[in-house]
């Protein structure tokens, strides 16, 4: 018998909250279970097993994560912009590191293609028109943005800015700064 209240929506946001709390690896369908009080074949008829609620919570993720942006950049340009973008995936990771890192699983093409990915990469390049870059430095300068803030976010995670001075957030700053001019002054080939 299924559980009253219980959807594969539910389930999805319930994986988020634990993925928050544990970390995202720790996520399985008998962890939800427990949180839930029931018995893990109930969960079945709602997600196929791990790997589709982790899909889920990613999707969830990366639907969360687009949505916020969108917000952020409206109205803005050029290194406003930039900042807002990369303020708030380093945000979002802070607020929900297990959600964060869902946002990075690897999804098949199918996957991908259904998620908000596609809206990342166009907002990311929405940012890149206020540089006046074209293809491919437009292609070059979204992995060169990706690359950045990701790296920066998991070393800063990881408690690797966390020994020494300067503060994380005064580099971050620098960071920035230097992303925006290099993006004004993008090398020529």
């Amino acid at each position: 018998m299924v559980r009253v209240g219980l959807t594969a929506e539910r389930l999805a946001r319930a994986g988020a909250e634990l993925a928050d709390e544990v970390g995202f690896e720790q996520v399985t369908v008998s962890a939800l279970a427990r949180r839930f009080d029931v018995k893990v074949a109930s969960l079945y008829s709602h997600v196929k097993n791990s790997r589709d609620l982790k899909t889920r919570i990613a999707l969830l993720a990366l639907e969360e994560l687009a949505d916020r942006v969108a917000a952020a950049l409206a109205g803005r340009a050029g290194k406003d912009a930039l900042t807002a973008f990369g303020d708030v995936y380093r945000d979002y990771a802070r607020e929900h590191p297990g959600r964060y890192a869902a946002a990075q699983l690897r999804l098949t093409p199918e996957e991908a293609a259904a998620s908000a990915g596609g809206r990342h990469a166009r907002m990311t390049r929405a940012i890149l028109r206020g540089y006046d870059l074209t293809e491919p430095d437009q292609t070059h300068a979204v992995r060169l943005l990706g690359s950045v803030f990701h790296g920066y976010v998991s070393l800063e995670m990881g408690g690797s800015f966390s020994h020494s001075a300067p503060d994380s957030q005064e580099s971050w700053s620098r960071v920035l700064d230097a992303l925006d001019a290099t993006l004004r002054n993008w090398p020529a080939p």
